[in-house]
């Protein structure tokens, strides 16, 4: 017993590291659990924008317009079958005007838009000889424009369309035939007498709305895209970014976009091949100012190193101060800074991100401070510790708001506490420490 007794005494500092590290690790459960509340709180976030977006429309997605004409072919069991020869246009110019508001419900918010949007392009030529269709065996009086669209119930006026240079309007009407190109689409049957001619002119009026997205499929040789909004927070998402005049300010964005034939993976006209376009469409999401979820998960990530560090300096000052600290207080201590990631994820829900932030970090140091002052009896101690914790904080919101330098940023202060650490380390000397 007294060999026993003599190894604890003689290795009680190791011991008492290895046990900080420990209740370290212990303290990992919680913060896995509040990760999975972050997690549990951005799907309910995520079902509720679903819900909205079921009964307002959910994202838009404007695919053509494509001209579609049937043909008849000669199947290999030599009966004739009907199959359908795609053209799209050769110029397409968008002009876009979004207007997004923001929908509540309960805590949550989602954003909704309206728009107006006018399409005007031209339809060269139809060669039918470099699909080797013979021209008998067109379907003329089949032929029709077709206006692809993700949700229908996002159309607020009547969809019509000019054709050409006459006055008369065609309006556009639902079922269109499933093809090849458009999964989900109006349309509108032109006058085939015409369709001969060397190129056509259209011009397309839309008044839709949608939820958080808001998209476009390059059909023309040349597709340009001019959009202006109200909303200060756009997010430029798909395969194409608008050209280097866009403008984001704090009371909305103007951007144009230009896309050519050859930026894309599908032709100008085509038949009896289905294309993936799942990676053509281009557009914008209209996003919250600060996505609190991905931040708060983000900060959660951190909370290794921060629970880490603190100990760490707990455990010096102990050391310097010469009094032990209990064990149930390290837990204490690990607790109220785990409870700050819930007082963050909490009050984000009801109160701007960086104020919720501003606000749990200072009641957590506040909190650990005077706890501190208390067990080492040192209101100067105390000081100390609420001026590292603060550093700390900073440093943490630093990194959560600068995603491209977070790495960088966080490495470098890594070095630089590691380098702390191991200077103040330096000054201790372990197997005095040990024999005390």
């Amino acid at each position: 017993m007294e060999t026993l007794n003599s190894f604890l005494h003689k290795n009680r500092m190791t011991i008492r590291g290895m046990m900080v590290g420990f209740i370290i690790l212990l303290l990992m459960i919680p913060i896995v659990q509040i990760s999975e509340l972050v997690r549990e709180r951005e799907g309910r976030h995520q079902e509720v924008s679903r819900e909205i977006s079921s009964k307002w429309a959910t994202h838009q997605t404007i695919n053509g317009p494509v001209l579609i004409i049937p043909y008849l072919e000669l199947s290999p069991l030599k009966t004739m079958e009907k199959k359908s020869a795609y053209f799209l246009p050769a110029e397409l110019n968008m002009e876009v005007e979004v207007t997004p508001q923001v929908r509540r419900r309960s805590i949550y918010e989602i954003i909704v838009y309206q728009s107006q949007l006018q399409l005007n392009g031209r339809f060269d030529s139809l060669n039918f000889q470099s699909l080797n269709v013979a021209p008998e065996l067109i379907l003329w009086d089949e032929a029709f424009l077709c206006l692809g669209m993700t949700d229908f119930r996002g159309i607020e006026e009547q969809i019509t369309m000019q054709w050409d240079d006459t006055k008369q309007v065609y309006p556009f009407e639902v079922g269109a035939a499933v093809n090849d190109f458009i999964d989900n689409g109006l349309k509108v049957n032109l006058p085939y007498q015409e369709l001969a001619k060397s190129s056509h002119q259209f011009s397309i009026k839309l008044q839709i709305r949608g939820s958080e997205n808001l998209s476009f499929v390059p059909t023309g040789k040349t597709t340009k895209v001019h959009m202006v909004s109200t909303w200060p927070h756009p997010s430029f998402t798909g395969s194409f970014l608008p050209t280097d005049q866009a403008k984001i300010t704090t009371t909305g964005f103007t951007a144009d976009w230009k896309v050519l034939d050859l930026n894309r993976n599908f032709p100008q006209q085509f038949k009896n091949i289905k294309y993936d376009l799942s990676n053509a469409p281009f557009g914008v999401n209209f996003l919250q100012g600060s996505d609190l979820y991905s931040k708060t998960s983000r900060s959660v990530k951190y909370a290794f190193l921060f629970i880490s560090l603190t100990f760490a300096m707990y455990f010096f000052i102990e050391i310097f101060q010469k009094k032990q600290v209990h064990a149930f207080q390290y837990v204490l201590i690990g607790l109220a800074l785990c409870v700050f990631y819930t007082l963050l994820l909490s009050i984000s829900e009801y109160l701007n991100f960086d104020l919720a932030y501003l606000i749990a970090a200072v009641a957590i140091i506040t909190m650990v401070a005077w706890y501190t002052g208390s067990v080492f009896g040192s209101g100067k101690i105390a000081a100390l510790f609420s001026g590292v914790l603060t550093l700390l904080y900073i440093f943490i919101y630093v990194l959560i708001h600068l995603q491209d330098w977070a790495l960088l940023l966080g490495s470098v202060g890594l070095f630089a506490v590691l380098a702390c650490v191991m200077y103040y380390s330096k000054k201790i000397d372990w197997k005095e420490q040990e024999m005390i």
